[in-house]
């Protein structure tokens, strides 16, 4: 008899949000780390431990595996998968848990699959069955030294340059960088566990750079931030699965489209010194860097997943796992914390999905990705009229003040009865802001086109009214942060 294994972590978002007595923003970069590798190296050191093909392991990372095992090995994988997760809580102050549900190799995958979910949800739904009187204790004690020197020095920036991990039976709940009772190769090896790890390097390329220095290298105003991603209703598309083939292979190929992806977009020029790596999941990423190189590959990851769905997914039916959400929040200082402003872009991404899907959070708005692209060039024309025309850089700014007048003067049903507010008034006054009485001379023909253009992108081509559009307002926002 066969039996299914399904393992989960739950509560990644709090372990990593957890507070740091010292260097938070690198206790947060190993524990992303940690996470990441937990579900990857805890099914493979399972199998090894009991002695087991490597290829019982379906699919693993993003928080999840899933593995075949002989009935008989059941209660060792039980003892094996409560040792761990004891230290997994251990580790995390009691943030992150390992669940874990068995079932039987009986019926159609869609049954099988069923009862691992039930399993799930009852670990989920009685904590105090796993935890005993420990679960009405009082509140977690501060991290201890000790473990906080572990995500720093273990599966921190370190990490990056590691050749392999480790897993040792004294610390199940640990990943060890290159040693441990077994190991496995990070790169370079057809059986390499995928991590995608790169990282801007400093001036003096001896370690990862700094949000200091990373603000520093941004174009125009000087500031970074966090770019997080998803799939959109990934969950749904994994449940049609028909068989368990059909599971793994959807699960694999999300997973090493995130690892591969995002490891060679990362190393292209226009971002190798710019961005580093958070974490990529199964389904999921999250970048930080110079506010500038993040807004780029943004675009470039939807270009590369909206390719990678046409020809991989063109034989699933519906739209579900074929589209990504992002969501870029900036850091209000050099300074500030990278925790913070990641958690920031989750609860962006969270409000973008909410509202749509196939969008993107950015510079206040939410955007379908064919309007980010209008927003792009949008963006490049007002940044061409200081480039290349001599306007004054404030008349950006001039520009963002007539949205944000339009927007308190005009109530919500004034806007709905009228559609916008008559147009000329904002012809007029665009036309003065972009020097309307330029001097005549050689250019001042394809001034005066780009300036029409620019303002028919702004405010639309209604000969009675005017809406003022989403991308145009994030060109604005966009143009000026480039433009200071």
């Amino acid at each position: 008899m066969q039996i299914f294994l399904e393992g989960q972590l739950l509560g990644v978002d709090e372990c990593l949000l957890a507070p740091a007595t010292r260097d938070a923003d690198q206790v947060f970069i190993g524990r992303s780390h940690w996470i990441s590798l937990l579900s990857e190296v805890l099914p493979r050191a399972l199998l090894a431990e009991l002695g087991l093909a490597k290829i019982l392991l379906g699919s693993s990372g993003g928080g999840r595996f899933l593995m075949v095992l002989p009935e008989e090995f059941r209660t060792a994988t039980d003892t094996f998968l409560e040792s761990a997760a004891a230290e997994i809580g251990a580790l995390s102050g009691g943030a992150l848990k390992l669940h874990w549900s068995i079932t039987e190799n009986l019926g159609d995958w869609s049954d099988v699959r069923r009862r691992l979910r039930e399993g799930l949800d009852r670990r989920r739904g009685t904590p105090a069955a796993q935890s005993g009187a420990d679960l009405l204790r009082t509140a977690v004690a501060a991290p201890e030294a000790a473990v906080e020197e572990y995500f720093i020095e273990q599966v921190g920036y370190s990490l990056r340059d590691a050749e392999a991990v480790g897993w040792s039976p004294e610390t199940p709940g640990r990943v060890l960088r290159g040693s441990g009772k077994h190991s496995w190769q990070l790169a370079d090896s057809p059986e390499a566990i995928p991590l995608a790890r790169h990282a801007a390097p400093s001036d003096d390329l001896l370690e990862p750079a700094s949000n200091t220095v990373l603000a520093e290298r941004a174009a125009g105003i000087h500031t970074w931030g966090v770019l997080r991603g998803d799939v959109d209703n990934i969950a749904i598309r994994i449940q049609r699965a028909q068989t368990i083939e059909e599971h793994i292979q959807l699960s694999v190929m999300y997973k090493q489209f995130f690892a591969g992806e995002l490891e060679v977009l990362c190393s292209m020029p226009e971002f190798w010194r710019k961005v580093t790596v958070i974490y990529s999941g199964g389904d999921d990423f999250a970048v930080y860097g110079a506010w500038d190189a993040l807004v780029g590959l943004a675009g470039e990851m939807e270009r590369l997943f909206r390719r990678f769905a046409a020809e991989n997914l063109k034989d699933f039916t519906g739209p579900e796992g074929k589209t990504i959400s992002m969501a870029l929040s900036l850091a209000p200082a050099a300074d500030a914390s990278l925790g913070a402003v990641f958690e920031e872009a989750g609860q962006r991404l969270e409000a973008a999905k909410s509202a749509d899907k196939d969008c993107i959070w950015l510079l206040g708005r939410t955007l379908e990705w064919k309007q980010f692209a209008e927003a792009a060039a949008l963006k490049d024309s007002l940044v061409r009229m200081v480039a290349e025309f001599g306007c004054s850089p404030q008349y950006i700014r001039d520009l963002c003040g007539i949205y944000r007048e339009t927007q308190s003067r005009m109530s919500k049903r004034q806007a709905r009865k009228l559609g916008g507010e008559r147009p000329w008034r904002y012809h007029r006054r665009i036309r003065r802001i972009l020097n309307a009485s330029r001097e005549a001379g050689p250019e001042r023909g394809d001034f005066q086109k780009a300036r029409t253009g620019l303002i028919a992108d702004l405010i639309g081509r209604s000969a009675i009214t005017v809406k003022l559009r989403p991308a145009g307002r994030v060109a604005l926002e966009w143009a000026r942060l480039s433009a200071e």
